[in-house]
Formats: C-alpha cells, sequence, structure tokens
C-alpha cells in the first residue's frame, strides 16, 4: 500500500514552525523590527529560497540598513549565523540555528559557541547543575545565558552552590535578570566569597551596618539614607575610633545647641574625646570621664591625706595599748635626723654601731606588735597605690597606671561632694 500526499506549491499556504524557546526567550526582549526581518527570513528559508535584503525591505517597509542591523541582533544572541559565499561579498548567506540545539548541543555540525557548550556540557554535574538554574530561574536559559553561566563556573571558577544562592537571593529582592544576577555573584567573588556560609555571614555584617547608620540618622532626626560620605564617617566612629552607639548618639546630642546639626561637628566632638581619653590614658573611649586634671589632683590630695590620717589614728591606738613603741619610734626618728644630719655634713652616716642600734629598734618594736596580734605594718600608711603612693606620679615622674582607676573614683567623689 502506498500513500501519497497533494504537495502544496504556493509558498503562502503552508506553515511555518517557529520553537517555543524562540518565543519565550527570544521575542519579548527582540525590537518588533527585528522579529519581522527574522521571521519573515525564517518562512524563506523553509524552502531553502533566496531573498536579497533589498528585497526583504521592500517587503516589511523598513531600510535596507535596518534590515541588516536585525541580522546583527540576531547573530549576535547566537540565533543565526551569517557568512559570504566564495566570489559573493554583497549578499551573505543566513544561517538559521536550532534554537534547541544551541541550548543542549546535540547538534551534528555546531557555531563555535556550540562546540564550547558542548565541550563543558559533557559532564553529568554540569547539566544536572543548569537543570536546577532553570529551575531557580523559572524558566528555559537561553543559549547566551548557559554560555555566560558556564564563564562564571569555567573561567572564573566560582562555586555552583555560590551561583545558585546567588539566583535565590537576586529573586527573593525581586531581581530575575541574569545580568544583574552575574553582578551580584561576581562582586561576592572578588570580596574572595567562595561559600554560602561567608556570603550570609557578611550580609548580616552588612544589615547590622545598615542599622546602625539609620539609627544614627534618626538621633540627627534625618529621615532619608546615609550618603556614601557619611557611611565612610560613620565606619571610621565605629570600627577605626571604637565608639558604640550609645556613645555614638550621645555625642549627636551635643548637636541640639547648634541651628544644623551635621556629621562634621559631631565627628569633631568624637574626635575631641578621643584625644581627651588617650590623654588621661583610658583605653575604652566610651569610658568617658569628666573629670579634669585639677580636680584629679585634688582628688590625688585627699586620698593621700586620707592615708595619713588614717596611719596616724592606727598609730595612736598603738601608743595607747603599747607605750613602749611611742619610745621606739622617738628613738628610731632620732636617729634617722641623725643620720641624715651626718651625710649633709659629710660625716660617717653609715656606722655599724647605729646600723645595729637602728636594727635592735626594729626587731623589738615587730616583736611588741605581733606580741599583741597586730601586723607588723600595721601602724604604717596604707597607699591605694603602692607605685605612686597616691600622688600620680612615678618616682622617674610618670604618669601612673592608676591614674584611671583614680578618675573614676574621683567622679563618685565630687559628686557626692556636691550633693
Amino acid at each position: 500500500m502506498e500513500f501519497k500526499k497533494k504537495k502544496v506549491r504556493d509558498l503562502y499556504l503552508h506553515d511555518t514552525p517557529i520553537e517555543n524557546i524562540f518565543i519565550n526567550e527570544y521575542l519579548p526582549q527582540a525590537k518588533g523590527d527585528y522579529v519581522k526581518v527574522y521571521m519573515y527570513g525564517y518562512m524563506y528559508a523553509q524552502f531553502d529560497m533566496e531573498l536579497n535584503e533589498e528585497a526583504i525591505a521592500k517587503q516589511l517597509g523598513l531600510s535596507k540598513s535596518k534590515v541588516s542591523e536585525a541580522w546583527n541582533y540576531w547573530e549576535e544572541l547566537g540565533a543565526v549565523k551569517r557568512y559570504f559565499v566564495e566570489g559573493d561579498k554583497i549578499e551573505p548567506v543566513i544561517e538559521f540555528l536550532s534554537i534547541k540545539d544551541l541550548m543542549y548541543s546535540t547538534m551534528g555540525e555546531e557555531t563555535q559557541e556550540d562546540q564550547i557548550s558542548e565541550k563543558n556540557f559533557n559532564d553529568s554535574n554540569l547539566r544536572e547543575l543548569f537543570h536546577e538554574i532553570e529551575k531557580k530561574m523559572e524558566r528555559q536559559l537561553s543559549s547566551t545565558e548557559i554560555l555566560s553561566f558556564n564563564e562564571l563556573i569555567a573561567d572564573e571558577h566560582i562555586s555552583p552552590e555560590l551561583i545558585l544562592y546567588g539566583i535565590e537571593y537576586c529573586k527573593g529582592k525581586g531581581k530575575d535578570s541574569p545580568k544583574y544576577i552575574h553582578t551580584v555573584i561576581r562582586n561576592w567573588a572578588i570580596k574572595g566569597f567562595s561559600k554560602v556560609s561567608q556570603v550570609k555571614e557578611y550580609m548580616e555584617e552588612n544589615d547590622r551596618r545598615h542599622l546602625q547608620y539609620r539609627r544614627v540618622l534618626q538621633a540627627f532626626g534625618f529621615t532619608r539614607n546615609a550618603t556614601e560620605q557619611e557611611q565612610q564617617m560613620m565606619d571610621r566612629w565605629f570600627d577605626s575610633m571604637g565608639y558604640t552607639m550609645d556613645t555614638i548618639v550621645e555625642a549627636v546630642g551635643k548637636t541640639a545647641g547648634i541651628s544644623t546639626p551635621n556629621f562634621n561637628y559631631v565627628n569633631k566632638v568624637l574626635e575631641n574625646w578621643k584625644k581627651d581619653s588617650e590623654k588621661k590614658g583610658i583605653n575604652d573611649v566610651n569610658n568617658r570621664l569628666t573629670v579634669t586634671e585639677a580636680q584629679l589632683s585634688e582628688y590625688y590630695r585627699y586620698i593621700l591625706e586620707k592615708d595619713k590620717a588614717e596611719a596616724e589614728k592606727r598609730t595612736k591606738e598603738v601608743y595607747a595599748k603599747i607605750p613602749r613603741i611611742r619610745e621606739i619610734d622617738d628613738k628610731l626618728n632620732d636617729i634617722r635626723r641623725q643620720l641624715v644630719q651626718n651625710m649633709l655634713e659629710g660625716k660617717d652616716f653609715n656606722s655599724k654601731e647605729v646600723n645595729e642600734e637602728k636594727t635592735n629598734l626594729e626587731v623589738e618594736r615587730a616583736g611588741l606588735l605581733t606580741d599583741m596580734n597586730y601586723e607588723m605594718d600595721y601602724t604604717d600608711v596604707r597607699y591605694l597605690c603602692d607605685i605612686c603612693r597616691d600622688t600620680g606620679q612615678t618616682d622617674l615622674g610618670e604618669m601612673c597606671t592608676c591614674r584611671v582607676e583614680r578618675m573614676r573614683e574621683a567622679e563618685d567623689w565630687i559628686k557626692q561632694r556636691n550633693i
């Protein structure tokens, strides 16, 4: 049995099949004139019929340059291949390429782009990756998009997990443009991120910093976003200078007395506070003390007098219970005065007899105190700081490390004194 079908000879009575991928991926982004040129040429290509650019232009009501421009557009997208037959440099041959084959590399004769795709898609893992990408993109990828994603993997060595997360991240922000997605992913790679965990940590920190920006702007009374210069200034406050949010907000509060609150004013306040902390030997700039040098000196005099008064009180207590201690102290004071006098007059002030007498008296004194359950240094002046002996300066004339602690005490002391 033989079957036959009558051939339709009229071109315009035939159908022209167009791939759905072309309609879905290429058509929406193309200019109307470019689509008209493609469709008209594609119809003639189904029957291997020749048609020059001038005829296409005339039929579609376009200029010849517009037709040539359209072929340039489709060639750049990889939808057609244009070349000249040897000996004919006027009218190019337009070869329409299969969109499906461009995307999945199943053609027998490929263009250069197809050969690249086939080389890279032979690995089943890559095929699976692109299926995952299409799932996340919720559509099929064009050949250009496939090549661009492949470039991220093969040429820029960006991990698949980072690419998939980048798509999720961008789509979550309502951005599904491949160009936007690639830019975001490349920026992550430039920052040295190779894992999703690194990106998430960075974004959490970035989000936290933006919340800080917003909080500072609110303190100013601003409802706008921070400028790039303001962000850099705030970064310096937080990171380089080490200020906390509370301290910065306190500094912003200083602008209440000026007509135009501004960042430069607050920056100057914070710089002055930092210099003041360094001058006072305070490591934590947030621990700001308002004590002046004069007030600190006054406090040192106060605690030194207090140290001596307490020592004198303990001494009187001992003298009352152990009268012999008073006699010993008087003799020791006489010996010390005599030694000093001898030294000033150039006499022998370090004689064996004098030192033996001094030692014997000190031993007797210590024994009397311990017999009565007193510590041997009970009557000595007890300093808060043995290094500077509550003067604020060491023997070398340097600021003592106790200054910061004394400042905190002085602040409370001044407040209590003013109540």
